[in-house]
């Protein structure tokens, strides 16, 4: 199933996707927020054939919903209106950190991340969903390579294994993955 994740901000929304296999979380695009973020969504949910949303939601450090978790939160009440799809909530703890020392680590300057920190954030809360499905046998591929070894944790078990991602995972919990 083809997945959209979202990292929501006051200003702009990162949107990152994953193939029909759930295998590679790609940054996608950034909107900004100008009252037609919904539309954009809406329209790429449909030109996707997108299954599944996951939104980031930015817990504090207790765990607890804080101001900026209450406006994603009024968010997904409009986007689940909105879209014929579900849209389910992932903590997206350090996600946007996580990011940022990514570009870093790859000589972006300044100007450069900020243009796209927020998708590449939305493929790091889409990796780390990705790999709790993975790891949970909710996946609708199978978790086995050809010669039955199990390549769940991405360490290399063969020719036919899959390597490490790209975006290594977040260690985080699922808020309300819809299962």
């Amino acid at each position: 199933m083809r997945i959209m994740a979202l990292d929501v901000g006051d200003r702009r929304i990162g949107v990152a996707t994953c193939d029909e296999l759930e295998i590679v979380a790609a940054p996608r695009e950034v909107l900004r927020r100008d009252g037609r973020e919904l539309d954009a969504l809406e329209r790429r949910v449909g030109e996707e054939e997108v299954g599944l949303v996951v939104v980031g939601m930015p817990y504090n450090a207790a765990g607890e919903i804080g101001p900026q978790a209450q406006k994603v939160v009024r968010f997904v009440e409009a986007l689940r209106q909105r879209l014929a799809v579900p849209v389910v909530e992932w903590d997206e703890h350090l996600s946007t950190w996580e990011a940022e020392c990514l570009l870093i680590e790859a000589g972006q300057r300044p100007a450069a991340r900020r243009r796209v920190v927020d998708k590449l954030a939305a493929a790091v809360i889409l990796r780390s969903f990705l790999d709790h499905r993975q790891g949970s046998g909710v996946r609708d591929r199978p978790r086995h390579s050809q010669d039955g070894q199990d390549f769940r944790d991405g360490h290399d078990t063969g020719s036919n294994s899959c390597p490490d991602p790209v975006y290594p995972a977040n260690p985080v919990h699922p808020v309300s993955a819809g299962e």
